[in-house]
């Protein structure tokens, strides 16, 4: 099986990356990344190839041939509203996954074989924003709408999205973490107080970082699709097309942390 993996020297797509490797049953490991990825030059696995790719907003015929056999993408690329500008937001948040299924969807007419495309999103996304509605919930929102539509289009573009909560490195493994981006010292303190507060009063908007990983890859490689048709309630929505939207609910019991 051949897997996508978008982000992968952020905080979540390095847990995806370490996933992947861990999974025998993935052959490929294609990465776009603007630069070299840390953590796949290290692992020396055959699996991986880190290809450089500094636009995301296109994508010409070299870098499509190496991708478009490919089985599902994990769509970790992605940045905090509070470190960009809203215009620089909009664009790594919508248009580069847009694009990014735009381009992706003539070679796979020629494939003929379903795509499972990923897309993380987070808690707060809405489809239906407020005048208080926060940059990142109606931005989200949008992108998942128009995935949405794509599929509805084309149903062999197996796209759904996952809504992630408080998303907690702490008990990570220390290998894995240190490919992470630095937090920095407030940040890591405040990490380890939600850590404590959300882990154990607020579990259902607790996201630690391994096992989301493991789910992420997990649903690129086309797992719990039965599960997935049959959404409802706190575990998520299937929108008309059959687009599931993913909420953490889900993804912890699947996972096994609320036994």
């Amino acid at each position: 099986m051949h897997l996508i993996l978008t982000g992968a020297t952020g905080m979540v797509g390095t847990t995806v990356l370490d996933a992947m490797l861990k999974t025998t049953d993935i052959s490929k490991i294609s990465i776009l990344s603007r630069r070299p990825v840390q953590l796949a030059e290290d692992a020396k696995e055959p699996r991986v190839n880190v290809i450089i790719h500094k636009d995301f907003s296109s994508y010409n015929p070299e870098v499509l041939n190496k991708i478009q056999d490919a089985d599902g993408c994990v769509w970790a690329l992605g940045i905090s509203q509070t470190q960009v500008n809203k215009e620089d937001y909009v664009t790594i948040t919508k248009t580069y996954p847009l694009a990014f299924a735009s381009a992706f969807q003539p070679g796979l007419q020629t494939a003929n074989k379903p795509f499972n495309f990923v897309y993380v999103s987070g808690q707060g996304s809405t489809f239906k924003p407020g005048l208080f509605t926060p940059i990142f919930g109606k931005t989200k929102g949008e992108t998942e709408l128009a995935l949405a539509d794509i599929r509805k289009k084309n149903p062999l573009f197996q796209a759904s999205t996952v809504r992630p909560g408080f998303v907690d490195w702490i008990e990570q493994d220390k290998k894995v973490t240190g490919y992470m981006p630095d937090m920095g010292v407030l940040k890591t303190g405040f990490g380890h107080l939600l850590h404590s507060v959300i882990g154990f009063a607020m579990r259902d908007n607790w996201s630690p970082t391994e096992p989301l990983g493991g789910f992420l890859t997990g649903l690129a490689m086309g797992k719990w699709s039965g599960e997935l048709k049959g959404l409802q309630g706190g575990e998520g929505q299937v929108l008309e097309g059959g687009f599931p939207v993913v909420e953490n609910k889900f993804m912890r019991r699947v996972m096994g942390l609320d036994r």
